[in-house]
């Protein structure tokens, strides 16, 4: 009987996340008597215990339990140790902005120590007593050495300027750090962008996709403008280790199906690799939009669509093609309170503010009016031909013109209609913005649009399905209080408002997506 009361007592626990070097005997009892646990403590988080106990690894919530035995923890002296590694760059103002905001949100205070070149750490304590609370420890490296250190089980959190890869995702569930790709264990962050950068006198100003992906490969090797010692173009990039690097690779060259040349020069960090474009007449860098030093920004064209610049706007819509989500991952272990705490503000406006005025775009659901939003409705209007019909444009035009855009864009993994973990993020910003009331007494409405790789009509009807998916996702997430505040429609305009008309598969990613019109 004792051995089923225990099993059931603890399988109503889940898994904390402090590691003893030495595990040590304790024994754990519960308030009645009746419940009597001894085993090895593995780790404690301030709330629960991780014991290996004969019944399996155990995970006790210390409140109802008394803890005997000399490797018990002081329960009023625990303090949270929490290990964060990863990406250089949201590691060297984001991250340290966004610690100290939680502390003082949290009213603490925040200690900076630099330990080295890649190391530095932040005590939070107590105003009143200087009694610590917690230890967020940083290693500032690459994104690559992040997920390294987390399947080592050496960090607790990792910063990550890409997605996760395949491998490590199956790397960590042998390792029994769960899903990484799942919801409860990734969160976009922040938003970021990889762009073409040259010298500020370099006359070129505009380059497509396609040739942005083919000079990297090496197909080509010139600018197609009379320019320079024979226009011979000079690569820079970030290292193939950094997540500026990774999102080259995978958002540049992985959509035109072409691999990097190895005639690049590299650099361990985006600044450096920016100073050494700007100061190079002949230099093509792809650089981080949050790092682009003294270069200039050059403009993406697709076909007939007016060329696009990165923007924090058109970053934020995703208007602009080659977007880079910044991430936090976690294993699917408990985490202390306080690293809980931590992640769950970092989701909220007042955090997002600061993502912003660290130099990176935050995901706060913003409104664009039909003047401020380019030559959109003018691209839909040129680049139609005979798929779209003029009464296709105008029951468009009719319906978007008096509302307001979102910022909030979505958009599907290739061949799925699963999100995008940006787009999976973008449903809880928007939900947010939902619950707090922000557009109380408005109309909202979802609207679909799809690429020209189909029939007109069945694109029409998947981007109207699509639409409605949508809405149901987001709506279901919404008490009735916050439902019956505002209403809801849903239409689907299939390619009759594309953002880019090459055919290339840049563009058709563009086209395929999911928008929040207002008023």
């Amino acid at each position: 009987m004792r051995l089923r009361r225990a099993a059931v007592f603890a399988a109503l626990f889940i898994c904390c996340t402090l590691r003893f070097a030495v595990a040590q005997d304790v024994t754990l009892t519960s308030q009645d008597g009746g419940i009597v646990l001894s085993g090895d403590l593995l780790g404690f988080d301030g709330e629960f215990y991780r014991v290996d106990t004969i019944y399996g690894e155990l995970t006790i919530d210390s409140a109802g339990v008394t803890c005997t035995g000399s490797a018990c923890p002081d329960l009023q002296a625990f303090v949270a140790d929490i290990s964060i590694s990863g990406s250089a760059l949201m590691g060297a103002v984001m991250m340290p902005a966004l610690v100290e905001a939680y502390a003082r949100q949290s009213s603490l205070d925040a200690t900076r120590e630099n330990l080295d070149a890649s190391h530095y750490t932040y005590t939070l304590s107590d105003p009143e007593t200087g009694r610590p609370a917690g230890i967020f420890r940083f290693r500032v490296t690459t994104t690559d050495e992040g997920f390294a250190d987390l399947l080592a089980n050496e960090a607790d959190i990792v910063m990550a300027q890409r997605g996760v890869r395949p491998d490590e995702v199956a790397r960590a569930l042998e390792a029994g750090m769960g899903d990484l790709t799942s919801e409860k264990q990734s969160k976009v962050l922040a938003l970021d962008a990889v762009v073409p950068v040259v010298a500020p006198g370099n006359p070129v100003m505009v380059l497509t996709p396609g040739d942005l992906a083919q000079l990297f490969a090496g197909t080509k090797t010139h600018w197609q403008v009379p320019y320079g010692a024979g226009g011979r173009v000079v690569l820079y990039a970030a290292s193939p280790g950094s997540g500026v690097g990774q999102a080259l690779a995978d958002e540049v060259m992985g959509s035109e199906g072409l691999e990097l040349s190895a005639d690049i020069r590299t650099f361990a960090s985006n600044s450096d690799m920016v100073a050494a474009v700007a100061e190079d007449p002949h230099g093509l860098g792809l650089a981080a939009f949050s790092g682009t030093g003294d270069t200039k920004l050059l403009r993406l064209a697709a076909g007939c669509i007016r060329p696009i610049q990165a923007t924090r706007r058109a970053i934020k819509t995703g208007d602009y093609p080659y977007t880079a989500p910044m991430f936090l991952y976690q294993p699917a272990r408990r985490l202390p309170k306080l690293a809980r705490g931590f992640l769950s503000f970092v989701n909220e406006p007042a955090a997002q503010l600061v993502i912003r005025r660290s130099g990176f775009v935050d995901q706060t659901p913003e409104e664009i009016s039909p003047d401020d939003q380019g030559s959109r409705f003018a691209n839909a209007i040129t680049s139609a031909g005979k798929r779209i019909s003029l009464a296709d444009l105008q029951r468009m035009v009719q319906v978007l013109a008096p509302m307001n855009r979102l910022t909030t864009t979505f958009r599907t993994e290739p061949g799925t209609s699963d999100l995008t973990a940006r787009s999976r993020g973008a449903v809880l910003h928007l939900v947010q913005a939902l619950k707090s009331g922000r557009f109380d007494g408005r109309e909202l409405l979802f609207a679909g649009f799809s690429d020209a790789s189909g029939a007109t009509l069945a694109g029409q009807s998947a981007s109207l399905r699509a639409a409605e998916r949508l809405s149901e996702m987001v709506l279901e997430q919404l008490p009735a209080t916050a439902l019956a505040r505002f209403t809801v429609r849903v239409d689907g305009f299939g390619e009759a408002m594309p953002m880019g008309c090459d055919g290339s598969p840049a563009a058709r990613k563009a086209n395929q997506r999911l928008e929040v019109w207002i008023r």
